[in-house]
């Protein structure tokens, strides 16, 4: 029952990262912040996780696993394979948000701890998602891939910094 409740209180904490460092950014982002949002003190914080840093990581790495789950959990016939991870992912995007700000903020961020994170974590989604294209007899997998990945990128992007020109092809006038 405590090792549960400890899990628990790790899994808030690591929301409230995400929250927090999504909003704020990497860099102006304290673990004073985050233990106020998660509703604990900035100590028991360092219980959990000994540096922001490490601590960002986890977040981040907790928003890959959550994007590369839903693209497995999509089951779909190859003509509607690409459309429906789309679909999957723009409802995972309305339904947890701060992951597209983390993965944003992530491809910014210069410690190597966490550039190592978002490489691990592109990797693992562009090949699970090529993998998944291959197995469904996608013609010219590879590239389809690479253009998914940069169009999701791109989404992400606009996304964050709220230029929704930049996906749409509309001008304000």
């Amino acid at each position: 029952m405590v090792r549960q409740k400890k899990e628990q209180r790790k899994d808030e904490l690591l929301e409230a990262g995400l929250e927090v460092f999504a909003e704020r950014g990497y860099y102006n982002t304290t673990t004073a912040l985050i233990a106020e949002k998660a509703g604990i003190s900035q100590s028991y914080v360092f219980r959990f996780f000994k540096t922001k840093e490490e601590l960002f990581v986890a977040a981040l790495d907790r928003a890959f696993e959550r994007i590369l789950q839903t693209f497995k959990d999509v089951e779909a016939e190859p003509e509607e394979l690409v459309k429906d991870m789309v679909k999957a992912y723009e409802n995972l995007s309305a339904s947890h948000p701060n992951e597209i700000g983390l993965q944003v903020i992530g491809f910014s961020v210069t410690e190597e701890s966490i550039r190592n994170s978002t490489r691990k974590g592109l990797l693992r989604i562009r090949n699970y998602t090529l993998e998944k294209l291959q197995s469904a007899g996608i013609n010219n997998a590879e590239r389809e891939v690479t253009t998914f990945l940069a169009i999701g990128i791109l989404c992400n992007i606009s996304s964050f910094i709220d230029l929704p020109e930049l996906i749409s092809g509309e001008q304000n006038k």
